[in-house]
């Protein structure tokens, strides 16, 4: 999730691709380089362990465009596949 996190403050498709599961992943991902990511917060975890399959993180991404400031909450859903942890989809709240 930190990595994820981390790729969308840079512009980082790149990392973004290669983190989102094929079932799931958008042809194309754009990144908006007027909005700044300021901070993130876990609020929540399930699952997820070295052990798991399948994980949950809910999450608040702070964000900053111009003057206007916001947050963004979700609840991503994940999978591991071999040592790799891949983005699912996400509820929005």
């Amino acid at each position: 999730m930190r990595s994820r996190y981390t790729a969308f403050a840079r512009g980082d498709v790149r990392h973004l691709q290669a983190t989102w599961h094929p079932s799931t992943r958008p042809a194309t991902i754009d990144v908006d380089d007027g909005l700044v990511w300021r901070r993130l917060a876990i609020l929540d975890r399930v699952a997820g362990g070295p052990f798991d399959r399948e994980g949950v993180v809910e999450f608040a991404a702070s964000w900053q465009q111009g003057t206007e400031r916001g947050v963004l909450r979700e609840r991503s859903r994940f999978v591991r596949e071999g040592r790799s942890w891949l983005y699912v989809d996400g509820d929005v709240s």
